[in-house]
């Protein structure tokens, strides 16, 4: 936050699809939402309700809370940065769009646009 870092935390990102590199911005977020995908031939299928703390930066690629293992540091991901769930929920209140009182999701505009993301190697 300007000169200063907010926060520091091991993350997994894509094992299974490489997590996006470039330059983005959170155009949605979601305070839980479900996610499913992958491949149940290739024994890759994913099930996971109520995913915490999801802001998309790339159409279905996000930054969001993760239940379901704590293995960070390694790649563990579909292609999404899952974090502790308590980081998640510090990111997501601190970045842009702000949630508005009451709703549990919010969509980026030209007047409400979303905070930068950047994702390297």
């Amino acid at each position: 936050e300007g000169d200063s870092i907010f926060l520091t935390s091991p993350i997994s990102s894509g094992l299974w699809n490489k997590t996006p590199v470039g330059e983005f911005s959170i155009w949605y977020k979601i305070r839980y939402t479900k996610m499913e995908g992958g491949s149940r031939l290739n024994r890759t299928y994913y099930y996971l309700p109520n995913v915490p703390f999801a802001m998309f930066f790339k159409g279905d690629y996000g930054i969001h809370g993760t239940y379901w293992h704590s293995n960070f540091g390694y790649r563990m991901s579909h292609g999404c940065v899952n974090a502790p769930t308590s980081i998640s929920e510090k990111l997501f209140y601190w970045t842009d769009p702000p949630l508005p009182e009451g709703k549990g999701w919010v969509r980026a505009t030209d007047q409400n646009p979303g905070t930068p993301v950047i994702v390297h190697d």
